[in-house]
């Protein structure tokens, strides 16, 4: 399996050995997975295998032994060809949106949440746990119930409905904390540490973002390992846009693609919580943080992002762009997605298309560019955000001649 080499801080870039530990003992900073390099790896590994799954890319996630895996079989999600969206944009040819509206549990939060309890299991931890919005919720309780594992999860009391049901089914132990995310995220850290809990997204976390990556992973391989010019990400805590930065690099230093320098990476939030964003528009390296989101993007309201200044940099690194679109905005581009191309998103996939859209519009994203757009949740969770926006069906009797007035 994958051959984990050590645990590195992003900050001083000490080394430790694999083991149950996030942060850095010496400067507190968090510490990355690295692997060491298989040379016989090639396209053709991951092109041969059978295994449909983010586990096909298994030398380069950090489970030691196979029999660690728990896997809800999630197919590798589809990069649909945007032609019809592409259109409606004025005439992009080269449009993608992945959609990861389709994993097991409807959201990506399937990728990250897998590896981390994954990881757990490895280590052989009695109890998981996370801090959610919503969706890692689902994702870490599916997952939990898979690896007979207790699961906790704290999540801020106005999340939606449908996610908090979710996550009840499949078993999770639910604490309802009446306050932001970053109130849970705090409490779910002391719980987690006190009691030897794996939180995915807290003291799992260096495991955990590996999940993440497998998103540039496959877009690789569905391109046919062609580098995209543009990737659009919508961002909260900035794990996911910094954890796919770093499967592109994984994948160049295993020799499968050649350059990514020309890669540009644009950071997508919602105008209610843009702290990232709005310290790249002022030029800044403090991302202050949120203290009351106010969006409809409930997935992206993270006041305070672990990963904040992580994106940053890897902006500076990718010559990206930190944007940011109102709650009308994301409604509208959640039923253009809709009408265009059969694809129902939840609100954090609005952002990312609404973030398209306006930059296609500054003539910030040009047409002959690939550009690859990052869905990450189903809209079936987030049917309140938009139905205000809907006709209301009118009854009418089963009568042919009625009906038939009508529809004409």
């Amino acid at each position: 399996m994958g051959i984990i080499s050590a645990l590195k801080c992003r900050e001083c870039n000490k080394e430790y050995s694999p083991r149950f530990l996030y942060i850095c003992e010496d400067c507190f900073g968090p510490l990355d997975v690295q692997y060491k390099i298989d040379n016989n790896i090639t396209k053709h590994t991951f092109e041969n295998r059978t295994d449909l799954t983010y586990w096909r890319y298994f030398e380069i996630l950090p489970i030691e032994d196979k029999k660690n895996i728990v896997s809800l079989n999630g197919s590798i999600t589809p990069l649909q060809k945007a032609d019809n969206l592409g259109n409606r944009l004025g005439g992009f040819k080269n449009l993608y949106i992945k959609n990861d509206s389709v994993n097991p549990t409807f959201s990506f939060k399937d990728r990250p949440a897998g590896v981390a309890v994954s990881k757990a299991k490895e280590m052989n931890l009695t109890a998981v746990g996370c801090a959610s919005t919503g969706n890692l919720a689902s994702a870490t309780a599916a997952h939990a119930a898979k690896a007979n594992l207790p699961c906790y999860i704290f999540a801020p009391s106005d999340i939606e409905d449908v996610k908090i049901a979710q996550a009840l089914s499949y078993g999770g132990k639910f604490v309802a904390v009446d306050g932001t995310y970053d109130d849970a995220n705090r409490i779910a850290s002391v719980i987690g540490d006190s009691n030897g809990y794996g939180i995915v997204n807290i003291n799992m976390r260096p495991y955990y973002v590996e999940g993440s990556k497998t998103l540039a992973f496959e877009v690789l391989e569905q391109l046919n390992w062609t580098v995209p010019d543009v990737l659009v990400i919508p961002v909260g805590s900035g794990a996911m846009l910094n954890a796919i930065c770093k499967g592109f690099e994984e994948i160049m230093n295993l020799g499968l693609i050649s350059d990514i320098s020309n890669l540009r990476i644009i950071a997508a939030q919602p105008n209610g919580c843009a702290p990232i964003v709005d310290a790249y528009k002022n030029r800044s390296n403090e991302v202050i943080p949120v203290e009351k989101p106010d969006t409809v993007a409930k997935s992206l309201a993270i006041g305070d992002p672990g990963d904040g200044l992580y994106v940053l940099k890897r902006l500076k690194q990718f010559n990206g762009i930190g944007e940011k679109v109102t709650d009308a905005e994301i409604k509208d581009a959640i039923l253009l997605l809709a009408k265009s191309e059969g694809i129902f998103t939840e609100p954090a996939g609005g952002v990312a298309v609404g973030v398209l859209k306006k930059l296609i519009e500054d003539n910030k994203i040009e047409k002959d560019e690939n550009v690859v757009c990052y869905v990450t949740g189903n809209g079936l969770k987030t049917t309140e955000s938009v139905i205000d926006l809907l006709p209301t069906p009118n009854s009418v009797k089963p009568d042919i001649r009625l009906v038939s007035a009508m529809i004409h």
